[in-house]
């Protein structure tokens, strides 16, 4: 087990977001961190489990301060393609509302995951007397690079991940529930992003956390990359046509759920301006959930820009799952390789 709240590369093997290589998506400005944690309130927590060369897992938590089913705060879910286990969404529709942190992590791990995050819930302050409530816990099948039937995230590395959980910079890449993950046919993984677009009556912050492990073929600025263009792509071609991703919200915004489940929507709608491909086996969901859960929501009317923020951060979040991720070698000796930041440098100019 390697407990990674949230862990630094090892010297040299630093690598630049979208932003730094001059990718700028969108007019919003981005919050100081340019991440889901620049929502106030709003922690991330990784454990990453690695046993090379088989087993390259993990768990990844969103966690709002304080929400608990005694405090639950206004949220919406959106499925763009269900080809997946996201334990919990059915309440979280019918009601609303999200009453505990949001786990991400492996298909066949997430049922244990949510075992596991029914426990640490009861444990905490405030929740002696519960008899019900919905762990929320979604999935991608990271079994390309992972032995993903040997099912290796555990409750310790749950409770490490709430535990640990924390605001400021996010990890991103390999790391937690992206650390085995792939998309568009390169290593992907964790990535965030943050906007702060203007409404009616103020600013607000919204930030965006992926799990990226969906098929299609990469868009850049419309430019379109494939392994083999960016001369990666020697071994094994790394299928293009599934896969899933799971798309976590979080704004300060004043928003009902009904409200936060068109902002859902728009995150699962950015994903194609990435270039994904939405197939038949691929599991594409957003949870959305405001940590204002009193005043007076924002007039339908006065959404757009929100909405334009949503779309521009989980374009530039996926961007940065990938040029954060390495490439990794796994399960049945299959090497996934990463993305070179040259070809988006060309991109951008």
């Amino acid at each position: 087990m390697e407990p990674l709240p949230h862990p630094q590369p090892p010297p040299g093997t630093a690598r630049r977001r979208a932003r730094d290589l001059g990718i700028i998506i969108g007019p919003a400005a981005t919050g100081p961190f340019n991440a889901i944690t620049d929502v106030p309130g709003v922690r991330v927590g990784h454990t990453t489990v690695r046993r090379p060369p088989d087993v390259h897992s993990g768990v990844t938590a969103v966690v709002p301060d304080l929400v608990s089913p005694h405090a639950p705060v206004p949220a919406g879910v959106f499925t763009g393609n269900g080809y997946g286990k996201l334990i919990g969404t059915t309440q979280l529709s019918e009601l609303g509302t999200l009453e505990t942190p949001v786990l991400l992590t492996s298909t066949l791990s997430a049922f244990r995951v949510a075992d596991a995050l029914v426990g640490w819930m009861l444990q905490r302050p405030g929740c002696e007397g519960v008899r019900s409530l919905n762990p929320v816990v979604g999935e991608c099948n990271d079994g390309l690079l992972s032995d993903i039937r040997a099912r290796p995230v555990h409750e310790e590395h749950v409770r490490a991940a709430l535990d640990e959980a924390s605001g400021g910079p996010v990890a991103e890449g390999c790391v937690g529930a992206g650390t085995g993950t792939v998309a568009l046919g390169f290593k992907a993984g964790i990535g965030t992003a943050s906007r702060t677009p203007e409404l009616a009556g103020g600013g607000c912050t919204v930030g965006v956390l992926v799990q990226a492990n969906f098929g299609g073929t990469l868009r850049v600025l419309g430019r379109t990359l494939t392994p083999q263009s960016v001369g990666v792509g020697a071994g094994a071609p790394i299928p293009a046509d599934t896969g899933s991703c799971m798309i976590v919200v979080a704004t300060d915004a004043p928003l009902d759920a009904r409200q936060l489940t068109r902002v859902a929507r728009r995150a699962v709608f950015a994903l194609a301006r990435t270039g994904a491909a939405y197939s038949h086996g691929s599991g594409d969901y957003a949870i959305a959930f405001s940590t204002r859960p009193d005043g007076a929501p924002v007039a339908d009317a006065g959404l757009g820009p929100l909405f334009e923020a949503v779309l521009d951060a989980v374009e530039e979040a996926v961007l940065n799952s990938l040029l954060a991720a390495t490439t990794t070698t796994g399960f049945g000796g299959r090497t996934v390789p990463a993305l070179p930041a040259d070809p988006l440098l060309a991109a951008a100019d």
